[in-house]
């Protein structure tokens, strides 16, 4: 009975990915009508101007996003793991709670906080600037990227500090009975060691924020990603060129994941 319900409950999670991937090979322009195979709505897909900026702008957020998460995450983590008592407890809560908390909250609280500052921080420039035409601080780029590197974070600060606690302690040790300096030391042990968790954590980053639409559909402004393009489009119906698209991403998405995890499990210390 367990093994037919984790079956179930597998095909249950899985099925619907099957049928968009089965459709998006559909040689017809119905979405759910299946007329043959053909990849014609994967080479027109490639030619949507619209889709590509969209995807432009979605590789260029995720890749900012994940860089500024991954180095700050970083040194949180790091900076973390020397605290204790009560202060580290409160911290770890609310790293936690980043994680937690849903994506629409994350989504408004952003919204608001940033439309706040860019209306006080407006008035200053326009009381402050020479000219007739000052410079407008507004929703786009810099806003998504933001936001999503705000909850990126928490993931890095998750990943790194379980590398760490894994860490070999014996070779810090090693180094610094062999009189290297705290960052030779940094450099040359602890870095290595943690590289394949950084690496996961700016993978899982890069994923978290290409695949978003909640939170950057509050922030984006007159920006568009890949996922609000899509959420445009099916508005309109759904086509097998969104199916297209959408198993483009899922594979991309899948990929990125399945080598965070190799790489995580290849950085675990072998047990002792």
């Amino acid at each position: 009975m367990l093994r037919g319900y984790a079956i179930f409950v597998y095909l249950f999670l899985y099925a619907p990915i099957a049928l968009i991937v089965l459709f998006s090979f559909n040689s017809g322009n119905n979405a759910s009508d299946l007329q043959g195979f053909a990849v014609t709505w994967y080479i027109k897909a490639a030619g949507n101007t619209l889709m590509l900026g969209a995807l432009k702008n979605s590789v260029i957020i995720a890749t900012a996003s994940a860089i500024l998460a991954t180095f700050m995450g970083t040194m949180a983590a790091l900076a973390l793991q020397n605290l204790r008592g009560p202060l580290r407890v409160l911290f770890d809560g609310l790293t936690y709670v980043a994680i937690m908390v849903p994506g629409i909250v994350i989504g408004i609280a952003t919204l608001i906080a940033l439309v706040t500052t860019f209306d006080v921080t407006n008035a200053l420039i326009a009381d402050l600037w020479p000219g007739e035409a000052p410079p407008k601080l507004g929703l786009g780029y810099g806003s998504i990227i933001a936001a999503h590197t705000l909850f990126a974070m928490a993931l890095v600060i998750v990943i790194v500090r379980a590398r760490i606690a894994g860490m070999d302690r014996a070779l810090i040790e090693a180094s610094a009975d062999l009189y290297a300096d705290p960052l030779a030391t940094f450099r040359q042990v602890t870095l290595p060691q943690l590289a394949p968790g950084i690496i996961a954590g700016f993978l899982l980053s890069f994923t978290f924020s290409f695949d978003d639409f909640v939170i950057a559909f509050f922030v984006a402004g007159s920006q568009q990603t890949l996922p609000i393009y899509v959420f445009s489009s099916i508005r309109r119906g759904v086509t097998p060129e969104i199916n297209a698209i959408g198993t483009a991403v899922m594979l991309f998405s899948l990929t990125a994941l399945i080598t965070a995890q190799v790489l995580l499990r290849r950085g675990k210390r072998p047990a002792q």
